[in-house]
């Protein structure tokens, strides 16, 4: 059974977030799970439980969710930890803390299942995924790990793949959307990107394998940044196939 942890001094966000869990999760029905909430960072830790996944308020009264998340290292308390805040400067702070995420109030549901995605893979609970795509008469299975980046034009999609090919169909980049998963940024309003083969970000274009680039829009370049690092984090400072990830000049 996965166990989750939600604390925050806020009812209506400690609140919004159990909805955010549960609605999640009656996706998955073949995972068990159990919500514990909590109003202080001083009650969660005296309730001495051990959780997969902790959802911490940053800023509240008495413990803050900085100091509540370290003594909750320290306890051996949580496997993972997502900070809940409002401003996007505690960014750093999340970091620092090993957090595998952050989200910024109010919560986002989109936002909040990516995280929950990649949560779960951590822990796991994920699984590898792929799109069935249909071109003509014929169906072809894309796992999303071979797939660099999915480009729109017009009433088409173009899936650009790790082997070179380009599978071309009809559909909406907003499908894709939902059927990618947390590896996938939108950088673009015609392009999700996987972060797992970015090799690059300069000038505002992300450096692809065999020497592609695609534009990241200039209202998306600061998002898609803080979106790259989590994810390199997580696959602990490389890129995909083992390539170390360097800034473009």
């Amino acid at each position: 059974m996965l166990t989750f942890a939600v604390c925050d001094d806020e009812p209506q966000t400690v609140r919004a977030l159990a909805a955010q869990i549960a609605g999640y999760m009656a996706g998955r029905p073949g995972l068990a799970y159990k919500t514990d909430l909590y109003p202080s960072g001083a009650a969660l830790l005296q309730g001495g439980k051990r959780y997969d996944l902790a959802f911490l308020d940053i800023q509240m009264d008495g413990l803050n969710g900085v100091e509540t998340a370290r003594r909750l290292r320290e306890a051996g308390g949580c496997r993972l930890l997502v900070f809940v805040t409002v401003l996007r400067e505690w960014a750093l702070d999340a970091f620092e803390l090993e957090a595998c995420d952050y989200l910024l109030k109010p919560l986002d549901e989109d936002r909040f299942a990516r995280t929950m995605d990649r949560a779960l893979a951590r822990l796991g609970q994920g699984a590898s995924r792929s799109l069935v795509v249909r071109s003509g008469g014929s169906f072809e299975v894309v796992p999303l790990e071979n797939i660099l980046y999915c480009e729109a034009q017009g009433r088409r999609l173009y899936l650009h793949k790790t082997d070179g090919r380009i599978i071309s169909y009809y559909q909406k980049l907003g499908r894709f959307a939902q059927q990618a998963d947390a590896r996938f940024f939108c950088c673009h309003r015609s392009y999700f990107v996987n972060l797992d083969h970015v090799l690059g970000y300069g000038d505002g274009r992300i450096a692809l394998p065999r020497g592609e680039t695609i534009p990241v829009s200039r209202l998306r370049g600061r998002e898609f940044t803080e979106a790259l690092l989590r994810r390199i984090k997580e696959r602990e400072g490389w890129g995909a196939a083992g390539r170390p990830f360097y800034p473009l000049p």
